[in-house]
C-alpha cells in the first residue's frame, strides 16, 4: 500500500537495493545504510517501489537497549578479503583458546553469517565442554562479530526465540543450549532441527483479542552458534553442526582473564568492515561444489559446501575438506552402532550363510547378539517394525511367517554401503 510506514531491520528490495540497520553508538539512534549500484547511501527511512515507507527499527527495543543484539555503526571500507579475514582470526585469537583447524573455521564461519542468505543451508558452530571451559568467552566473542548477532541465554522462552529469530533473521547465540533439551522434541530442538534450511518455518497457533486462534509462521532460517556440555541425542540434529570439543590443556596465558574496554570498539570496526563485505560481496559469492572424488556424507556435503562457499585460499579449503570427510567417516561410524544397522549386520549374515530373511530368522539371531544391548523384550513384532519403517523393506507372509519381499538385493546392498557393513 502507498504511503503504508513499515519498520524494518534489513531487507534487499525488488530492484537490487540492500538495506541494513545502523545503531550510532554516540547517539544511539538508529538509520538505515543502503547499497545501491556500488554507492552507499546513510538515510532515516526511504521508500521501495510499492511507495511504502521504510525506516529503522527504534533504538528504544529492548535487545537493542539491553546490547543483545550487535549492530554496525556504519559501513567502513576493508583493503582485501585476505586481509578482513586475518584481522578477524586475530580477533578469536586474542580472545578465545581455540585449536588450530577450528580458529579458521570460525573465523570463516564469521563471513559466511554475513551472506548466509545466499544459501538454502546453513551449518551450526558449536562449542562442547564442562563449566570453566570458555564457553561463554566463545559465544561472547563470535556472537560480537557475526551479523546481527543475538544473544539469548538458556532461560529464553522458545516464544521469544521465535518472535527474536523471526524477526532480526541474524546470527542466534544460545548459551548453555543443552539444560533446555528435555529431549528431541522439545521447542528448540526443533527450532535446531528445522534452522539450517530456508523454506522449513514453524507454525504456532496464536490467539487474537477476539478468542480466535489462527496459525502464525515464523522463519527460523539463520546462522546459529551454541554452547553445550554434550552431544545431542538426535542424530539428525547432531549432525548439522561444526564443533570444538573442550580440550584439557592450559588455556594461553595471553588470552585476557577479563575482555578489555577496546573490546567493543574492536568488535564494531569489525561489524562496520564485515557490513561492507555483505554489501560488495553478496552477489558475487557462488556455490562451493564438493568434488567428485571427495565422497561425503550428503547430509556433511550439505552443511560444509556453504562454508567452503566463502573461503577463498586453496590451501584452506583443502584443510576444511580434509575435516569434512573426517565428519564423514564419523558420521558413517556412528551408523555402524545403531540399531538399523546391527540389524542389517544380522541380514547380512543370514545372507552370507544363505539363510532365509525371516521375521523370525532375524529376530532369534539378533536375540543372541544383542539382547545385552536393550533393556526391553525382544520380538519379532519389534524387528519387523524396524525393518518395514525404518528400512523401509517390504515383507510378505509366507507359510512359516513374514520375510523380506525377494526383489530388494539393490537396496539391501546401499544400506550395507551406506552402514559400513
Amino acid at each position: 500500500m502507498k504511503n503504508e510506514k513499515m519498520k524494518i531491520v534489513s531487507i534487499i528490495l525488488h530492484d537490487s537495493r540492500m538495506v541494513e540497520t545502523v545503531l550510532d553508538p554516540i547517539t544511539g539512534q538508529t538509520n538505515l545504510a543502503v547499497w545501491e549500484n556500488g554507492k552507499i547511501e546513510i538515510v532515516n527511512k526511504l521508500k521501495d517501489l510499492n511507495g511504502r515507507i521504510l525506516s529503522p527499527i527504534s533504538a528504544s527495543n529492548t535487545l537493542l537497549k539491553s546490547k543483545l543484539i550487535s549492530f554496525p555503526s556504519e559501513p567502513v571500507k576493508y583493503e582485501s578479503v585476505d586481509i578482513l579475514l586475518f584481522e578477524i582470526q586475530n580477533f578469536i585469537h586474542r580472545y578465545i583458546d581455540l585449536s588450530e583447524e577450528f580458529e579458521k573455521i570460525a573465523s570463516y564461519y564469521v563471513l559466511l553469517s554475513w551472506v548466509y542468505d545466499r544459501f538454502t543451508e546453513i551449518p551450526y558452530l558449536r562449542k562442547i565442554g564442562d563449566f570453566g571451559s570458555g564457553k561463554t568467552r566463545f559465544l561472547k566473542v563470535l556472537g560480537a562479530i557475526c551479523y546481527k548477532g543475538v544473544f539469548a541465554s538458556g532461560g529464553t522462552s522458545t516464544a521469544a526465540i521465535f518472535h527474536i529469530i523471526d524477526k532480526f533473521q541474524g546470527t542466534l547465540i544460545i548459551d548453555e543450549a543443552d539444560f533446555i533439551f528435555s529431549d528431541e522434541k522439545s521447542a528448540v530442538a526443533k527450532i535446531l532441527n528445522n534452522g539450517n534450511a530456508s523454506g522449513f518455518p514453524i507454525l504456532r497457533v496464536s490467539q487474537k483479542s477476539n478468542g480466535q486462534f489462527t496459525p502464525v509462521s515464523y522463519t527460523v532460517f539463520c546462522p546459529k552458534i551454541i554452547a553445550s556440555r554434550k552431544n545431542y541425542t538426535d542424530q539428525a540434529l547432531e549432525s548439522r553442526f561444526i564443533t570444538e570439543t573442550f580440550r584439557p590443556a592450559k588455556i594461553r596465558n595471553n588470552i585476557p582473564i577479563t575482555l578489555p574496554d577496546s573490546f567493543e570498539e574492536e568488535a564494531l570496526l569489525l561489524r562496520n568492515n564485515l557490513l561492507t563485505y555483505r554489501f560488495k560481496m553478496f552477489n558475487k559469492i557462488k556455490k562451493y561444489i564438493i568434488p567428485e572424488d571427495i565422497p561425503l556424507e550428503g547430509r556433511i556435503s550439505q552443511i560444509f559446501s556453504p562454508l567452503l562457499s566463502v573461503v577463498f585460499k586453496q590451501e584452506d579449503q583443502k584443510q576444511i575438506l580434509a575435516i569434512a570427510s573426517q565428519y564423514s567417516n564419523e558420521l558413517k561410524n556412528d551408523r555402524t552402532h545403531n540399531l538399523e544397522a546391527q540389524v542389517l549386520s544380522i541380514i547380512k549374515q543370514l545372507q552370507s550363510e544363505e539363510q532365509s530373511l525371516s521375521i523370525k530368522n532375524i529376530t532369534n539371531e539378533f536375540f543372541i547378539q544383542f539382547t545385552d544391548y536393550y533393556n526391553k523384550k525382544i520380538s519379532g513384532k519389534w524387528i519387523g517394525f524396524i525393518i518395514r519403517k525404518k528400512l523401509n523393506l517390504r515383507t510378505i507372509r509366507r507359510q512359516n511367517g513374514y520375510i523380506i519381499e525377494p526383489g530388494q538385493s539393490n537396496k539391501i546392498k546401499e544400506y550395507f554401503q551406506r552402514y559400513g557393513l
